[in-house]
């Protein structure tokens, strides 16, 4: 997950796959997943543009609370999308 760091417009077509999994089966983690990804996106943008960080950010610890996050609430809407409801 790395290059999304150098590369933040590649959070895209993460977010388009969530948001078409809502689209298809209008499951409203789905659309959270989606929503995420995208903030994801623009927080990497504003960090590589040296916005949200001054100069110094070579080590980002906040990627150790970002990326977990990231992948549990997109498991999430993969599992609740595609496993049936009992």
């Amino acid at each position: 997950m790395a290059i999304f760091v150098s590369h933040p417009w590649a959070v895209l077509p993460v977010a388009a796959g969530f948001a078409g999994l809502w689209a298809w089966r209008r499951q409203s983690l789905a659309a959270t997943a989606a929503a995420l990804w995208l903030a994801y996106g623009a927080y990497e943008h504003l960090m590589l543009t040296r916005v949200l960080c001054s100069g110094e950010c070579n080590i980002r610890i906040d990627l150790l609370v970002v990326y977990p996050a990231l992948a549990v609430i997109g498991l999430a809407a993969l599992v609740r999308t595609f496993l049936p409801r009992r």
